[in-house]
């Protein structure tokens, strides 16, 4: 199950990454400028640390979505399939967003003035033409408000109070991070080439679609497993259809 949501932050942060591209115009723009009198191997260094220093954002919020889960929220559910639950919620919660819905939208507000508050040191990096400017754009930029962003930590907040491992949510967060490097790495034909087939097949749209069935599944398949082992509890050891019957019955 691990690897399957592995693989759903990577599409996640994939198929959202057009939507990214958007948002970050303004940084690559900031890129065009700062590195017009650079060499060719100094912006390929300065263009990798600042997405290091991306990814480093993310995985640091995936850690603190670990803890708010394995810390804050996983001693409350007691009743074993609610982490599931939560879990698949959060999947449903980000397949919403992947299909579109303005779930989180109040989020992106709220999260656009801390972004404002941010001016002055986003100054500071400017013009990125060192390695520490580059990461610090990196890290700066990685707390850019976006749904997709804070849907993934919803997940990843699942993530961590079902496994009850601290660093689960960071694994999922790094990963999301991962998948939006392809796109905004790739050369300016290549981006066009993506964003088109993204677009022509639908592909966030049909990843959004295969998020909300694995939620629903994760979600609701606890309560049918419970279900099914309350009855098989209730059997006394035999298999009989009568038995079962009875068991059920009895409730």
């Amino acid at each position: 199950m691990t690897t399957s949501l592995l693989i759903a932050a990577l599409t996640m942060g994939f198929f959202g990454s057009p939507h990214c591209l958007g948002m970050c115009g303004g940084i690559v723009a900031a890129f065009g400028l700062s590195m017009k009198n650079l060499s060719v191997t100094k912006r390929r260094i300065l263009i990798t640390t600042y997405h290091i220093g991306r990814l480093i954002s993310y995985t640091t919020l995936g850690v603190i979505a670990s803890m708010v889960g394995s810390q804050v929220i996983a001693p409350f559910l007691t009743n074993n399939d609610l982490p599931r639950m939560l879990l698949g919620g959060a999947l449903v919660l980000a397949a919403l967003l992947m299909l579109g819905a303005p779930v989180l939208t109040r989020f992106e507000r709220l999260g656009m003035g801390l972004w404002q508050s941010l001016t002055p040191i986003r100054q500071k990096v400017l013009p990125i033409d060192s390695v520490p400017k580059a990461l610090g754009a990196g890290m700066l930029w990685g707390l850019l408000p976006c749904g997709l962003v804070y849907g993934a930590l919803v997940v990843s907040v699942g993530m961590s109070t079902t496994f009850n491992h601290a660093l689960s949510g960071a694994i999922f967060m790094m990963f999301f991070g991962l998948g939006t490097l392809p796109m905004l790495i790739a050369t300016d034909s290549m981006i066009g080439l993506l964003q088109n087939t993204v677009k022509r097949f639908n592909l966030r749209k049909l990843s959004g679609m295969l998020m909300l069935i694995s939620g629903l599944a994760i979600a609701l398949s606890p309560a049918i497993m419970h279900r099914l082992h309350h009855t098989h509890e209730h059997d006394g050891g035999h298999h009989s259809h009568q038995n079962l019957h009875d068991a059920h019955h009895h409730h």
